[in-house]
C-alpha cells in the first residue's frame, strides 16, 4: 500500500506548476490591459453568457478586429 503526505500532494502541485509555467512561457506572449473599474466583471459575464472565457473572447475580439482592419487596409 502506498501512503501520499501531505508534502507529498504539495511537491507533486508545484512541480505541476512549475511545467505548466514553462510551458506558458515557452508557448505563449502575456498581454496585460486595464479597464475601468467594474468593467473587467461585465466582459467576463458577457463572454460567460456567450460561451467563452475571458480570454478567449478578448482574443476572438482581437482577432476579429484585425481582420475587419485588413479589409479597410486594402480599400
Amino acid at each position: 500500500m502506498v501512503v501520499i503526505t501531505e508534502t507529498d500532494k504539495k511537491r507533486k502541485t508545484h512541480t505541476s506548476t512549475a511545467v505548466k509555467n514553462k510551458w506558458n512561457s515557452k508557448a505563449y506572449d502575456t498581454l496585460n490591459i486595464r479597464v475601468k473599474k467594474g468593467q473587467r466583471e461585465s466582459i467576463k459575464d458577457y463572454a460567460t453568457s456567450n460561451g467563452e472565457s475571458l480570454n478567449g473572447f478578448v482574443n476572438r475580439a482581437i482577432d476579429e478586429a484585425m481582420e475587419r482592419g485588413k479589409g479597410a487596409q486594402n480599400d
